[in-house]
């Protein structure tokens, strides 16, 4: 059934626990290869879930699917408890935001205006009046406000994927999606953006965010870890994070040991110099 609106709806207020987005029985095939075969994943609010797994584990594709981008050959994705094929695509804008592995544009927008981006769904809703709040505290809190004038095409890689990040703030979705945000960040700020998840989180808001082993223990609420197209193994990362298991997936001696200090799950590979 298509649902004809002149105005996209912005979702009601969610609490803790609130499934956002999940998956049933997905298989998602790009050309001739099932890419994800069979998932199962539930997203809830406050809470930070990390996709970790090897290259070509799925992961990217999995997170393309859960933001309604990619059609499911089998199985169902719904976002905010309905069929994503349901929902427009301003609704969808309203309910999550996504940030890909790159961002790249055409024109010479200031920074200002590439994180203001984020707020064009809200046009025409009662909320357009706070674009000028969000904007300002989603630079600020990605520390980009210092440069709000310069040209986007101008930064370096780092800035521009903390820019990408504020845009996404900005868009105050319920649902964030994040593929690889600190790739191109140096230490400090690679910190600084999952103190942002976990502060989200602590917001209420649900996020789904592609790590590395070592960011994902030190961050995530609950680790999906994906092998071969298949969840292999779903929870926290302290029960999650399995030397067997790890080293299994990644095809790789792992070590998971306690951090000295406060005891949280350190997982590294085994080697022997």
């Amino acid at each position: 059934m298509i649902r004809l609106r002149t105005r996209a709806v912005p979702p009601p207020p969610v609490t803790p626990g609130d499934v956002l987005a999940e998956t049933e029985g997905l298989r998602v095939r790009l050309g001739a290869r099932e890419v994800l075969a069979g998932v199962d994943v539930t997203v809830r609010a406050g809470e930070v879930l990390a996709l970790v797994g090897p290259n070509g584990a799925g992961k990217s594709t999995l997170l393309s699917a859960l933001a309604a981008d990619l059609t499911a050959a089998e199985g169902v994705v719904r976002i905010h408890g309905c069929p994503a094929a349901q929902w427009s695509a301003s609704e969808l804008a309203l309910r999550r935001a996504v940030l890909p592995q790159s961002a790249a544009l055409s024109f010479p927008f200031t920074v200002e205006e590439v994180v203001r981006m984020g707020r064009a769904p809200w046009a025409g809703t009662p909320l357009a009046d706070q674009d000028d709040t969000a904007v300002a505290a989603a630079m600020a809190a990605t520390e980009v406000t210092a440069f709000a004038v310069r040209p986007f095409s101008a930064l370096s890689g780092g800035e521009r994927a903390r820019v990408a990040l504020a845009r996404v703030l900005a868009q105050r979705a319920p649902l964030l999606l994040l593929d690889e945000p600190t790739a191109a960040l140096d230490l400090k700020h690679q910190e600084l953006v999952l103190r942002l998840c976990r502060e989200r989180a602590r917001a209420g808001d649900a996020v789904v965010v592609l790590h590395d082993l070592g960011l994902a223990a030190a961050y995530a609420h609950r680790v999906a870890v994906l092998h071969a197209g298949r969840v292999a193994a779903d929870g926290p990362p302290s029960e999650v994070f399995d030397e067997r298991l790890l080293s299994e997936v990644y095809d790789q001696p792992v070590e998971v040991l306690p951090h000295p200090r406060t005891g949280a799950v350190l997982v590294a590979p085994r080697r022997d110099l």
